[in-house]
């Protein structure tokens, strides 16, 4: 059962009749089967696409490998990408980009430490970028993730 803020929020873009998709690295599908789980997803939920490597992001997304080089694949940067070019991909009125550490072994730093997640939301007319760090383990950062995408659409929507 997905959380109450994704209910929420699901409840908000269906009353506005908006519609909703992922592209999802740190989450790897888990977003989009969240917000499939409420009641609304019928009416909202466009669909996600899981970009967890960095080829996908290149050969799918068309996102330049010089530009996720220069940024790493978990930057504010890459994300803010994937929500852009989402809606070329899967026609929403909403597009949730994400990418992020729930695990060693990826761009962590002093500044992005593991839990480090990066969102990014285009709405009609605007475009959100949300950054976090989280503790817990990896299911526990997935899923605070997921709720901040939520709250910050529902904040926005009011």
């Amino acid at each position: 059962m997905p959380s109450q803020v994704v209910i929420e929020c699901c409840d908000a873009i269906k009353s506005r009749e908006l519609t909703i998709a992922f592209a999802e690295s740190a989450t790897a599908g888990r977003m989009s089967a969240e917000f499939c789980m409420s009641p609304a997803s019928g009416q909202i939920l466009k669909g996600g696409l899981v970009c967890y490597d960095a080829t996908l992001k290149v050969d799918i997304l068309k996102i330049p490998k010089s530009f996720i080089e220069e940024h790493t694949p978990e930057s504010a940067e890459v994300t803010e990408e994937l929500a852009r070019r989402l809606g070329g991909l899967i026609p929403s009125d909403i597009q949730v980009g994400v990418t992020g550490l729930t695990t060693p072994g990826g761009s962590e730093s002093e500044t992005k430490p593991v839990g480090s997640i990066f969102l990014h939301i285009c709405m009609p007319g605007k475009s959100i970028p949300v950054f976090r760090v989280f503790e817990g383990e990896p299911e526990q950062i997935v899923l605070q993730a997921i709720d901040l995408a939520a709250q910050t659409i529902l904040e926005e929507l009011k």
